[in-house]
């Protein structure tokens, strides 16, 4: 007899260093920790890992898909139609008594659960709603019909895991059966010794260096980041201003950008480079950025931030501010002017870097650290057991 397995559903790239791969990652870990054998349902393209008590099914379309980016897209909506079919077969075959859907998966797991009866988790990384209809304005006539059908998978779903409290108010409203939220925490991992460049001898900063890690798709605000930097950097001559991440096209794009705003010399796009790199690249900086103008959901790089003791400006919306406030972040509002105003005030005034670095770092190993992440994931598997056949090791849960 086939030993039951919980069937994750994750309609992204596996594996890659980004957001919501990670996330992914780190939940399968941790949920096979806990006795629970798994299998992850996830897109062709990402690199090929191993990890114990872990199966990687693959949608069946190897060649014919790649380069699917963060966010809606129609080569995601595609995507997603081949994987719906995926696992319709996967779970036609039984044996799993529960399903855990990531972002829109839940509406694949919601057809599976009217088709099979297998009660699922809605992983909530973002509002699927109100992400459309930012990155598409057309499709904002149609924001009631998508609101419904979130609030459709969010009631059917046995418990919503939202990674942030703006998303659960969402679910809240929506009347969701159970919430348990479950933020992101610091990426602790480190390199090997002398493996991480050294930013300032290889670009030449000799002054402050300020820092953006992330992808640079739109809802980054990256043009907002551009902006005021060449406004803070009339009065801040010697700040450089280097961004980690990105594909080759957005770099291109954006280093014409700073050539059109005249600061090309002092601004440095290097693209992606290795997670276990992070903390030795973000220990190297004087101010860490983030300009994020959309979405709900909290990046996860901002605990990452607030974790290696280095100030953090943001902007002052809820997708940051639901974790930090003036005591542990410098907040400006998301328009160049105000933006780069605070930029200025923490390149000139080192005891205010100093003084919210310290914060920012208490604060995040005080709520959002790994630990509390582990033990509410372990409450909320023992309370689905409970409700479900998912076996699981019941001393650590």
């Amino acid at each position: 007899m086939r030993t039951p397995e919980l069937l994750l559903l994750a309609p992204q790239p596996f594996y890659q260093e980004r957001g919501t791969p990670i996330a992914v990652d780190r939940l399968a870990r941790a949920i096979s920790e806990h006795g629970t054998r798994v299998r992850l349902v996830t897109y062709p393209e990402g690199t090929e890992v191993t990890r114990p008590g872990v199966t990687i099914d693959r949608v069946d379309a190897a060649g014919f898909i790649s380069g699917v980016p963060p966010g809606f897209s129609w080569k995601k909506l595609f995507s997603d139609a081949l994987m719906l079919v995926k696992v319709l077969r996967v779970a036609g075959r039984g044996g799993f008594p529960l399903l855990w859907a990531v972002e829109e998966s839940a509406f694949i797991a919601l057809a599976i659960k009217w088709l099979f009866g297998i009660p699922y988790v809605y992983d909530m990384d973002s509002s699927l709603a109100q992400q459309m209809m930012e990155k598409h304005g057309f499709l904002k006539p149609l924001a009631g019909w998508l609101e419904r059908l979130e609030g459709l998978a969010i009631r059917n779903a046995l418990a919503v895991v939202p990674v942030c409290d703006a998303l659960r108010e969402v679910a809240a409203r929506n009347e969701a059966q159970r919430i348990v939220v479950l933020h992101d925490f610091a990426d602790e991992a480190a390199a090997e010794d002398g493996a991480v460049e050294d930013l300032r001898q290889e670009l030449g900063v000799a002054g402050p260096l300020l820092l953006y890690v992330g992808n640079l798709e739109g809802y980054q605000g990256i043009d907002l980041l551009l902006d005021s930097f060449a406004i803070a950097a009339e009065a801040a001559a010697d700040a450089q201003l280097v961004l980690i991440g990105g594909s080759p096209p957005d770099v291109a794009r954006y280093g014409e950008r700073a050539r059109q705003l005249g600061v090309e010399r002092r601004v440095h796009l290097i693209g992606p480079r290795p997670l276990d790199h992070l903390q030795g690249y973000l220990a190297q900086a004087d101010v860490l950025i983030s300009p994020r103008i959309k979405g709900g959901n909290t990046p996860m790089k901002l605990y990452s931030y607030l974790e290696s003791g280095v100030p953090v400006l943001a902007t002052d919306l809820d997708t940051h501010t639901q974790v930090v406030d003036d005591s542990s972040a410098m907040l400006a509002a998301a328009r160049p002017e105000p933006f780069a105003e605070a930029l200025g005030r923490l390149i000139g005034d080192p005891d205010l870097r100093a003084r919210l670095g310290d914060a920012g770092r208490d604060l995040v190993r005080e709520h959002y650290s790994e630990a509390a992440y582990r033990r509410k994931l372990s409450e909320l598997l023992g309370w689905l057991a409970a409700r479900t056949d998912l076996a699981i090791d019941r001393s650590r849960s």
